[in-house]
């Protein structure tokens, strides 16, 4: 079976001063801010409890991010915040005082930037989306394998988009040369020494997923996950929504297990190594696009290091099982649509849960009948022809 777990040898409290950036304080700015945007509206936070009852635990909760905004995936959250402050800051304005609408309007007396990233789709869509909507300019280089539907939608964004012929962390460093040698603007959601700020940025505009999901939970007077399940691709998206929830609950914080492609399991191999950063080299061919990334942020890695309980890594099977999971609801739970690196967490939450070979690992998270389990659905059918062919034709099963 294609799932196997690391533990995280140095998990302790957090000491990180990354950690700072993630407070209820600083994400209630940046949840100001990206609420200003003319479409921004929460998504959806649905219950699966029907499934919940079936596997034995309290309930199941899934971020359906696959309504964010028209890009049918999370990652438009922070490529809209990082490419505003970027914008504020080449302006000499502050962020906090302005409304996206008002940024706008400064933009248009200005030159236009030109901003710059690598992605597998997702995170270059977003940032292609927040520079055409802010009147820039946008490049973006996608690693080789990409499909030429997710590129077609970067370019329809106006974006100048291709498909490179090396992997995404190659692409990430042609995408940084690129920046420096004509001065362009790299947003990059993966950090390293000297590349920081901007990172930043981007981790803050997922973290308010989080925020929502906590005020959504408030509000429904809603107890608190005891488990949260996040994809981990460089790690950026699950360390902002780990530290946030962190933050936002303290002592009732929840687990936070990270879950990868098998091909491309830097953390997994990362912790196996007593949680020393550890990179995963080659081609990482896998149907999670959006994970196949082998080289941790810095920033995230320090993060998780301290707040992940481990990592799994798993086979494809595994995605495509979550994603018709989430296209077949039982009865009275919702029907989700669900992409490859969105529905990976249901497919290993089902299999932890339903298979008697994989209950030692069950026993190690605490799964029982009084857990309370968060996914986050974080990208939608981006590639429709390969959700047709898993949902509908079966592949990977």
């Amino acid at each position: 079976m294609g799932i196997h777990y690391e533990r995280n040898h140095k998990k302790r409290e957090i000491q990180s001063s990354f950690s700072r950036y993630f407070e209820k304080e600083a994400i209630e700015e940046v949840t100001q801010f990206l609420a200003s945007f003319p479409d921004y509206k929460p998504t959806p936070l649905c219950s699966l409890q029907r499934l919940a009852t079936e596997l034995g635990v309290e309930s199941i909760l899934v971020k359906d991010e696959s309504k964010r905004f028209r890009l049918n995936a999370f990652k438009a959250t922070g490529g809209l915040y990082a490419v505003s402050a970027e914008l504020a800051n080449a302006l000499g304005v502050s962020l906090s005082e302005l409304t996206f609408s008002d940024l706008r309007v400064l933009a248009n007396e200005h030159h236009p930037l030109t901003f710059i990233t690598a992605t597998d789709g997702n995170h270059g869509r977003g940032v292609a989306f927040a520079a055409s909507q802010l009147g820039q300019n946008s490049i973006v280089y996608m690693p080789k394998g990409s499909s030429q539907e997710r590129l077609k939608a970067i370019q329809t964004e106006g974006a100048n988009a291709e498909i490179t012929d090396v992997n995404y962390d190659e692409a990430v460093r042609v995408a940084s040369h690129t920046a420096e040698k004509f001065n362009y603007a790299l947003v990059q959601d993966t950090a390293w020494q000297g590349y920081e700020d901007i990172p930043l940025r981007v981790m803050q505009g997922y973290a308010t997923i989080a925020h929502e999901i906590v005020e959504e939970l408030a509000r429904s007077a809603q107890n608190p996950p005891t488990h949260v399940f996040l994809q981990a691709g460089v790690g950026s998206f699950a360390a902002a929504i780990a530290t946030f929830l962190h933050h936002a609950y303290g002592d009732q914080s929840p687990k936070v297990i990270l879950v990868e492609p098998e091909q491309a399991h830097c953390y997994y191999v990362s912790f196996k190594n007593q949680s020393e950063r550890t990179i995963v080299n080659g081609d990482m061919e896998t149907i999670m696009a959006g994970l196949a990334c082998g080289e941790p942020s810095t920033i995230a890695f320090e993060l998780l290091q301290e707040l992940a309980e481990g990592a799994f890594s798993c086979t494809d099977d595994v995605a495509a099982l979550g994603m018709r999971m989430y296209a077949n609801p039982l009865k009275e739970d919702e029907r989700i649509t669900s992409g490859e690196s969105g529905a990976v967490t249901l497919g290993l939450l089902y299999r932890l849960l339903h298979n008697k070979e994989l209950e030692s690992f069950k026993d190690q998270m605490g799964l029982n009948e009084t857990s309370r389990v968060l996914l986050i659905n974080t990208e939608g059918d981006t590639d429709v022809q390969t959700y047709r062919e898993v949902v509908w034709e079966g592949k990977h099963s």
